[in-house]
């Protein structure tokens, strides 16, 4: 049975730059592809609500915003300037 993942566009705003540099790390630890504060994730279930977990015990709920926004599969990005389809092609660990 395949595992199901499901797209996300996670977008933040951390006031705090040693928070932000954390929270950074964590997000790009889960990102498919991303620029600045905004990355693209790839997530199960169980990877959503881990990520989400780890993200609360980093930033200040009160200061920092976060976003996490599903894309349906069928979602087509419209690109301008040099903006390329990130590729998500299937691969193999060995």
């Amino acid at each position: 049975m395949a595992i199901q993942r499901k797209r996300y566009l996670v977008a933040y705003d951390i006031i705090d730059s040693k928070r932000r540099y954390h929270v950074h790390k964590r997000v790009n630890s889960y990102a498919v592809t991303g620029q600045k504060s905004f990355y693209e994730c790839w997530l199960t279930v169980s990877e959503l609500a881990e990520f989400k977990q780890k993200i609360l015990t980093i930033m200040d709920e009160k200061e920092d915003r976060l976003f996490i926004f599903q894309i349906q599969h069928n979602t087509q990005p419209i690109l301008f300037g040099i903006a390329k389809v990130p590729t998500t092609q299937l691969f193999l660990v060995v």
